[in-house]
C-alpha cells in the first residue's frame, strides 16, 4: 500500500488488532441470521510524511450509508463544543449576517443550527442521508454530497465561497486527504479561514486510545502530517489550539497560502511538543501494540470475574470506539449483557460484531445492574452525572481506557 498523503511506501507498522465489521454497521434484528463482513483492521505509518493510516480495504460509500447511525446531537457536551465555538469564531472572525459559513460534515445540524440562530447564512455539506434529514428537521441548507475539490467548485459557483469553514472530527474520515483538502483551497474567499478539529495524534499515543482506531478513520493525525498535507494541497496553517474533546484534540485553524492571518506562536510550540515526543522516529509507534493487549487482557479478567461472582455488567455508549474494543477482546452478550444508548436511531439494533444488544437506557433503572461499563470513555464526566442516581442501588462505573478503573 502507498501512502494515502505522499505516495510512499508503507512499511512500519503501528498495530494489526486483527479482523473488525465496520464499527457503525450496526445490525437490525432481521440481520441477525446473515453473515457480516469483517475486515483486516491494521494501521501503518508514513516514514516520509508521517501520516498514520489505516490499510484500505473498503470505499468511503460503503462505510458512510444512507442509514449511518452516528449522530452528534444525542451529546450534550458536544452541543455545548458547538455553541461555544460558534460564538468564539463570530468574535474573532466579525462574522455577520454579510458572512458565509460553510460546515463540512455537518451531521446532523448540531453545530449549524447556533449559526444560523445569528442570521449567518450557512450551508452544511454531509453524504449520510439519515444525518442529513436530521439536519434538514431544524430548517438547515444541507448538500447531501462527498466533500472534495470537484463538490467545492460547484458550490464556489453557486455562490457559496466562505468566510469560515469548519469542519469537525472529519478530516481522519476522508480516503483522498488531498482531494478533501484542495476543495477548501477552492471555496474559501481569498481572505476566509478554516477551522479543522481532529483527535491528537499524541494523546492517542500517550492514553493508548486504540479503541479510536476503525476503518471508518481512515487516518491519525499529527500537526507534523497534517502541516505537510495543508502545504501541499494550497493552505496555510496560522493557529492550534489544544482541546479536551475525545481524549484531547486539536483545532487548527488555517487560510490560503499567503493569506492575511499572521502564524501564531502556537504552531512552532504544537510542533516542537511533536518532535520532543519523537512523532519522526520509528521507535514512537511501538508502544501503543503492547498496551492494547494489557487493555484487552484486564477488560476479560474484569468481566470473566464479574460473571463467576454473579455480577450483572452491561454497557453504556453504542459508540464505534466501543465496538473496536470489544471486538479485539473477543467480548459477546454472555459477559456484557447488553448496550444502552440515547440515540434511538441505535435502540433496538445489535453491535456490528459482537452481536450485542442496543437498548434504551431507562433499561438499566429496570434491571438495576451491579456494574456499567462506559464505552465512550471520552464523554465520562457527562456520562457519571447521567448515571449518578444509579449509585441507589450501589452501581459501579467503569472504564477500560487507557487503564480498567472504577470511576
Amino acid at each position: 500500500m502507498k501512502c494515502r498523503a505522499c505516495a510512499s511506501a508503507l512499511t512500519l507498522p503501528l498495530i494489526d488488532l486483527g479482523t473488525a465489521p465496520p464499527s457503525n454497521a450496526y445490525l437490525k434484528a432481521s440481520q441477525l441470521d446473515a453473515s457480516e463482513t469483517w475486515l483486516p483492521l491494521r494501521v501503518l505509518v508514513c516514514e516520509q510524511c508521517w501520516l498514520v493510516q489505516t490499510e484500505d480495504y473498503r470505499a468511503a460509500d460503503s462505510l458512510f450509508a444512507d442509514d449511518y447511525a452516528y449522530f452528534s446531537s444525542y451529546s450534550r457536551s458536544w452541543l455545548a463544543h458547538a455553541e461555544a465555538y460558534v460564538a468564539a469564531m463570530v468574535q474573532r472572525f466579525a462574522l455577520n449576517a454579510q458572512s458565509k459559513v460553510v460546515e463540512v460534515a455537518a451531521n446532523d445540524g448540531y453545530l449549524l443550527q447556533y449559526v444560523q440562530a445569528r442570521g449567518i447564512p450557512c450551508l452544511g455539506v454531509e453524504p449520510t442521508t439519515s444525518t442529513a434529514q436530521a439536519a434538514r428537521s431544524k430548517g438547515l441548507q444541507i448538500e447531501e454530497l462527498f466533500f472534495g475539490r470537484a463538490s467545492a467548485q460547484q458550490l464556489a459557483e453557486r455562490g457559496w465561497q466562505a468566510d469560515l469553514m469548519a469542519a469537525n472530527n472529519v478530516l481522519a474520515h476522508v480516503p483522498d486527504i488531498n482531494d478533501f483538502l484542495q476543495g477548501f483551497a477552492v471555496l474559501l474567499k481569498p481572505t476566509g479561514v478554516a477551522t479543522f478539529e481532529f483527535p491528537h495524534l499524541l494523546a492517542l499515543m500517550a492514553q493508548a486510545q486504540f479503541d479510536t482506531l476503525y476503518h471508518e478513520h481512515y487516518s491519525y493525525l499529527s500537526l507534523t502530517a497534517v502541516q505537510g498535507l495543508l502545504q501541499r494541497n494550497g493552505l496555510q496553517l496560522f493557529d492550534v489550539e489544544r482541546l479536551p474533546t475525545h481524549g484531547g484534540s486539536l483545532r487548527i485553524y488555517v487560510q490560503r497560502q499567503n493569506g492575511a492571518q499572521p502564524v501564531q506562536p502556537t504552531v512552532a510550540s504544537v510542533l516542537h511538543e511533536e518532535q520532543a515526543a519523537g512523532v519522526t522516529t520509528p521507535a514512537y509507534y511501538a508502544s501503543l501494540a503492547p498496551a492494547a493487549e494489557q487493555i484487552k487482557h484486564a477488560l476479560l479478567r474484569f468481566l470473566l470475574d464479574a460473571k463467576q461472582a454473579g455480577r450483572r455488567v452491561v454497557g453504556y455508549g453504542a459508540a464505534a470506539k466501543g465496538n473496536t474494543l470489544l471486538n479485539y477482546a473477543g467480548v459477546r452478550s454472555d459477559l456484557l449483557a447488553w448496550v444502552a444508548d440515547a440515540n434511538p436511531h441505535k435502540q433496538g439494533q445489535y453491535l456490528p460484531g459482537s452481536r450485542i444488544p442496543i437498548v434504551a437506557p431507562e433499561r438499566i433503572w429496570a434491571e438495576q445492574p451491579s456494574d456499567i461499563l462506559l464505552l465512550p470513555w471520552n464523554l465520562q464526566a457527562e456520562l457519571t452525572e447521567l448515571l449518578a442516581d444509579t449509585q441507589r442501588w450501589g452501581a459501579r462505573l467503569w472504564v477500560a481506557v487507557p487503564q480498567l478503573r472504577c470511576l
